[in-house]
């Protein structure tokens, strides 16, 4: 029998060239690409081809822009009346729901070519976003009645879950109990395919099950724990009916759970990662010493509230400054993870910039340890929060300019207003879409 290949991938560029590859070696190979619905692009418009890989007959549209792990590029103009929808890291997407129904209908199609079986090697490219990019929504039977949940449902649930807290490990939890790709589901729906998976990863401590809600990785987590998440932040009356009944019908056994560890489904499943924070902060380091720096890294996950961690690595570079300790000067002090922000006030920003401002603020206590100290904080998708900025930068020069100009850092920090004032004394790091994403950097030059 021929072997044969199917490859689920974003970009079709590096999709065709890794087809291309196994064709030549004699595979059948089956070329897919995630599409808007059908509505636009026809099941027709994609061809296997015997000992060959052809691309598909279709253009994206003019505008539309791709897609890549929370972060996108635009790749054409926008047809006439649609507008460019851009993926969050986070939020669902506006097309975030195809995700299942385009897996469901990629293994229908290689069925009906009689190439679905554990003969088949499925190649997944997944990266950090996939969570808001990638997903597809359970029915479930309540009373009699069919009830599906919608992409609504989906990024109100998301929203509820953002507001009120909830650590990115709950989120997905919840996420992956209403999911049908999901906590390894999308494992079940390949099965009995072997699966190759190639993973980037934007997690703390780069966990296969919480990278894009772990597509295809088994879950340990349960419908019960799901509610008990709502339970404990009292968001139970901000979620939609349908997903409050569902979780309780998951918790009373009636609704089937996400697969477990141990599940053969898996035994043919392999998860590689391929790029990750570590390495991110190992490259800044490399490129700090060619600099002429001492570079140490500290950590690849920083955690916690974004203003009170800027306390602790301002203490660290005073270290430097007073006592010597850590790195010789000049001194480069790298670190990286994932922090949060507690709405307080009505402003605009992200972390990385909410942590640049209050490092900024922290500095004024004491002015004599802190004039040769340089702060950066920012996301390596250039994209932090809501806005069109990376990151933001702090030093004793700047607090003194935003004086100057008659600015309270303080008033801004209150208001979560980090943005505004960043734009203000023009200190916003701006880089554009970077085309991968691994967590956020931590940058402090201690000269």
């Amino acid at each position: 029998m021929m072997p044969h290949v199917l490859i689920v991938a974003d970009d079709l560029t590096g999709a065709a060239d890794t087809g291309a590859q196994f064709a030549r070696r004699g595979w059948r190979t089956l070329l897919a690409l995630r599409r808007p619905p059908s509505s636009l692009y026809p099941p027709s418009s994609l061809h296997p081809r015997q000992g060959g890989v052809e691309r598909p007959t279709h253009r994206a549209p003019e505008g539309e822009k791709g897609r890549q792990g929370g972060v996108e590029r635009p790749t054409h103009r926008a047809p006439e009346g649609e507008k460019g929808r851009q993926g969050g890291t986070l939020a669902p997407a506006p097309r975030a729901g195809v995700g299942a129904p385009r897996a469901a209908n990629i293994r229908r199609e290689a069925e009906d070519q009689q190439n679905f079986d554990e003969h088949t090697l499925v190649i997944n490219l997944i990266s950090g976003g996939g969570s808001a990019l990638f997903d597809g929504l359970i029915e479930f039977t309540d009373g009699g009645q069919t009830v599906a949940l919608t992409l609504a449902d989906l990024q109100q649930t998301t929203s509820a879950l953002l507001a009120c807290g909830a650590t990115i490990t709950e989120i997905n939890c919840l996420r992956k109990h209403i999911s049908t790709v999901k906590g390894g589901r999308l494992v079940r729906l390949l099965y009995p395919a072997t699966s190759l998976n190639f993973i980037l990863s934007d997690v703390i401590g780069d966990r296969l099950d919480a990278i894009a809600s772990g597509l295809t990785v088994p879950d340990r987590s349960t419908f019960g724990e799901a509610l008990e998440i709502v339970q404990k932040y009292g968001v139970a009356a901000q979620l939609p009916a349908a997903v409050r009944r569902a979780l309780e019908l998951g918790a009373a056994g009636q609704l089937a759970e996400t697969p477990k560890p141990g599940d053969p489904i898996f035994e043919r499943t392999h998860n590689l990662l391929i790029g990750t924070l570590y390495h991110s902060l190992l490259a800044a380091a490399e490129e700090a010493r060619a600099l002429g720096y001492h570079p140490l890294v500290l950590s690849a996950q920083l955690t916690g509230e974004a203003r009170e961690l800027a306390k602790v690595l301002l203490g660290m570079a005073r270290d430097v400054t007073q006592h010597g300790l850590l790195a010789p000067r000049p001194a480069c002090l790298i670190g990286g993870g994932e922090t949060t922000v507690t709405l307080r006030g009505s402003g605009k920003g992200g972390r990385n910039q909410e942590m640049a401002l209050s490092f900024l603020c922290e500095l004024k206590t004491d002015p004599d340890a802190s004039r040769e100290i340089y702060f950066l904080s920012a996301s390596t998708d250039g994209s932090d929060g809501p806005t069109d900025a990376a990151g933001a930068f702090a030093s004793w020069e700047l607090y003194r300019t935003a004086l100057a100009r008659g600015l309270k850092p303080e008033a801004y920090l209150q208001n979560n207003d980090s943005y505004h004032f960043y734009e203000t004394v023009d200190a916003l790091l701006k880089t554009g879409p970077t085309g991968t994403n691994v967590c956020d950097l931590q940058i402090m030059l201690v000269c």
